[in-house]
């Protein structure tokens, strides 16, 4: 670990179609491009020696560091403090728009600002996750790094003309770039470092720099000045809103899971997984996030992006579903999963994974989630067309003639399918959210039939699982494990939150499931899942279960855990898949699914303590 920066130890900044980390001590290792799903040429993050970075660093051999985001908006801070100065690295990325381009910029501007400072500039990128050589061209302007698969990275430095403050620019054998930078207090410089598309390389004057900083600061901040979020938790919220916006893929308006991939779940483990692709389920579960704090443009696109998968495979897909449980933020479906074997993987946690296995499980869930966020659209708004209907008809006769069958479930489990509860609980919503908007329009449906399928779905459920001897909901039937998924089942009105029922799952989870607040998805133990390893409490889980208990009527319960929730994100209120037991965060970073829980949570928590 001494190698590698804790996975909490990072800022995450993007241009709305990709994303770098920046760790607290200054070093880009991650970052893909031109889009998310991208090759990395930066990607030290996985591997210390063969990944590639980007370091900028005083050369005081002491010195304290501090990092924050400029308020309001996706522009990081590091600072660096030394007895001789302080100094800072101001990070962030010109945002692209909708328009899909190649065109991408991460700027680096350095600043003294007080006392006098050296930094240590060091560009060592590392294209296609490191199986790329590549050359570098040191011009009079800058410089370029030229991959043997033509991918190109430029270095515009940001200067003034005459400008004696670059000092010691040389190559080494790996064709990386180091150079020394010297100021006084007041003084800045910096770099661009830009996708090929931004041409050759060439002197950035300070004026230039300023309007990129100017636009960027004017950007986020009309953006968040949107939200109509006045609860107790306002930052908190509005950063979350604001690192789902970095995790959004401007053109077609989809949410990755998260900007990384192979993060463990477990140090030294097997669980380390792509997420930098758009899974229905996570960004179903967006709507209500984004329209809950006013964010309608957003969840528009993401809508019209869900009709669009829905229209694709309407009705078809066999024993697997019209639907994907995931695809590439443009709509595509390659996710073909394989094994980087030349990474040794976070601080050593191999295999390195690229792609996704689980694409094509069987996991019935995502058409409740699909259907009740384009109900809850609805309800606010936005219009279902003719063609998107019919769709969804197709969709629904599909899922009327295979929901009663064994799944993979909503965790993607490896280990063979099961007649997991939740994906039961959801495919009743489907039914139902159809039969509302139906009902709602007037529209042709098959409601007979799903009114019948709907009644079946609850009625097996409540036979099935149900369990007298745990007088809780179980994870599947035949079984007595708890399951947290088994949270929302109030939340999406399958019960009510006085129920009796719900009551005692609630209990029981509290007593099997919750840590200190903190929250298991499972006992993978009591319930083999087909990997090795354990893992830590499920972020996600936790704000799902403050959720829960607020609508439960456990207010001050649901407040405690949500304010001790507080304290385990890291410095910037970011948070990743999950939490060990020491504290420390784990799994890939940021996650889309913890910051929407999130959101939804301190809005569902803000309306009951109103109300009390």
């Amino acid at each position: 670990m001494d190698d590698y920066p804790l996975i909490e130890n990072h800022g995450l900044l993007g241009d709305l179609q990709t994303a770098a980390l920046v760790t607290t001590d200054g070093t880009v290792d991650w970052l893909c491009l031109p889009r998310f799903d991208s090759p990395s040429i930066f990607g030290a993050l996985l591997d210390k020696d063969k990944g590639g970075h980007c370091t900028v660093r005083p050369l005081h051999a002491t010195h304290a560091t501090k990092q924050l985001y400029l308020p309001d908006t996706a522009i990081l801070v590091t600072r660096f403090m030394t007895e001789a100065g302080a100094g800072e690295v101001l990070d962030f990325m010109p945002v692209t728009g909708t328009t899909v381009t190649a065109r991408h910029q991460l700027v680096r501007m350095i600043r003294c600002v007080r006392g006098s400072m050296s930094f240590e500039v060091e560009i060592a990128p590392r294209f296609n996750y490191g199986r790329t050589a590549h050359q570098l061209h040191i011009t009079e302007h800058g410089a370029l790094f030229a991959a043997d698969d033509g991918t190109e990275l430029t270095v515009h430095p940001i200067r003034e003309p005459d400008d004696e403050q670059l000092v010691d620019v040389r190559p080494d054998r790996e064709n990386d770039l180091h150079f020394t930078l010297n100021l006084q207090a007041g003084q800045q410089r910096g770099l661009v470092l830009a996708s090929a598309a931004d041409g050759p390389p060439r002197e950035i004057r300070l004026a230039a720099y300023q309007q990129l900083f100017e636009d960027t600061v004017a950007f986020w901040r009309n953006w968040l000045g949107q939200s109509r979020y006045t609860g107790r938790w306002r930052e908190v919220v509005e950063r979350s809103a604001i690192t789902l916006k970095l995790m959004t893929y401007a053109p077609s308006g989809a949410l990755v899971a998260a900007p990384t991939a192979a993060l463990p779940e477990q140090l030294g483990g097997e669980r380390n997984w792509d997420y930098r692709f758009t899974w229905i389920r996570d960004a179903s579960f967006s709507v209500y996030a984004l329209l809950g704090l006013g964010f309608t443009e957003e969840a528009r696109a993401f809508i019209v992006w869900l009709s669009d998968r829905v229209k694709e495979r309407a009705g078809g897909g066999g024993t697997t579903g019209p639907l994907n449980i995931m695809y590439k933020v443009d709509g595509s479906a390659d996710l073909d999963e394989q094994i980087l074997d030349h990474w040794e993987g976070y601080a050593g946690s191999a295999p390195v994974r690229i792609g996704n296995g689980a694409a094509t499980q069987l996991q019935l869930d995502i058409y409740g989630e699909a259907l009740d966020s384009i109900y809850f659209a609805h309800q606010h708004g936005f219009q279902v067309g003719h063609g998107g209907w019919t769709s969804m008809r197709e969709d629904l006769d599909w899922l009327a003639d295979h929901w009663d069958q064994a799944e993979e479930g909503i965790w993607e489990t490896r280990g063979g399918r099961q007649d997991f509860t939740y994906g039961r609980v959801m495919s009743w919503v489907a039914f139902d959210r159809a039969l509302r908007l139906a009902e709602s329009k007037g529209w042709p449906s098959a409601s007979g039939r799903w009114h019948t399928e709907r009644d079946a779905v609850y009625e097996q459920v409540m036979a099935k699982g149900w369990s007298e001897e745990r007088q809780a909901f179980v994870q599947h039937y035949g079984g007595d494990v708890l399951d947290s998924s088994l949270l929302r089942m109030a939340t999406v009105g399958f019960l009510t939150p006085e129920d009796p029922m719900w009551a005692s799952t609630l209990d029981a989870m509290d007593q099997e499931l919750v840590s200190d607040s903190l929250v298991y998805r499972y006992n993978p133990e009591a319930s083999p899942d087909g990997l090795r390893g354990s893992e830590g409490t499920f972020s996600l889980c936790t704000f799902m279960y403050v959720d829960a208990l607020a609508r439960a009527g456990r207010t001050d319960r649901a407040r405690l855990v949500f304010e001790k929730m507080m304290g385990y994100a890291n410095h910037l209120g970011l948070y990743s898949e999950e939490i060990d037991p020491t504290g420390r965060q784990l799994g890939n970073f940021p996650q889309a699914f913890t910051h929407l829980a999130l959101i939804d949570s301190a809005i569902t928590l803000n309306e009951a303590l109103d109300r009390r």
